[in-house]
């Protein structure tokens, strides 16, 4: 059974992955965020640690990309799919494409007519790269694909 990692960090980029979720249900999948109080009750998940983006978040970055390395080398994903939170998927993308792992990108609902930095990160690397915003298409490249509003 193929085995799916669902990334994303703790805020919208979790409420649009909850919405997702079904799609998953008869799959071998697991989470990675942030803990928080939408997250905490996850079942199957992984949890890494957010900061701001101070030194000492600099320095937790380290040790978290130490930390997605053990749980992509233990969990083997066959995809990785993020709807992102650059700050957690972009690392999680490539690390898991150096590993074999296929990569799944949903841009963001709130991204009309600009990319994110996430997106615009990952794009490169990904095997599917979906906008939700036909707007959005000519911001990225021909590898980008809109299917309508997935979430």
């Amino acid at each position: 059974m193929t085995k799916i990692c669902l990334v994303c960090s703790h805020g919208g980029h979790f409420t649009e992955m909850m919405q997702l979720v079904k799609a998953f249900e008869h799959s071998n999948y697991f989470f990675a965020t942030y803990r928080s109080e939408a997250t905490k009750n996850l079942e199957n998940a992984y949890f890494l640690e957010f900061k701001d983006w101070n030194l000492k978040g600099k320095i937790l970055q380290i040790k978290n990309l130490t930390k997605i390395s053990f749980i992509l080398l233990k969990e083997r994903p066959d995809i990785i799919v993020t709807t992102g939170g650059g700050e957690i998927a972009v690392p999680f993308c490539y690390i898991g494409k150096l590993l074999g792992s296929k990569v799944i990108f949903i841009e963001t609902l709130a991204r009309i007519t600009t990319p994110s930095g996430g997106g615009k990160l990952v794009y490169h690397i990904s095997d599917l790269f979906l906008v939700q915003w036909e707007s959005l298409l000519p911001r990225y490249g021909t590898k980008a694909k809109y299917w309508g509003r997935i979430i």
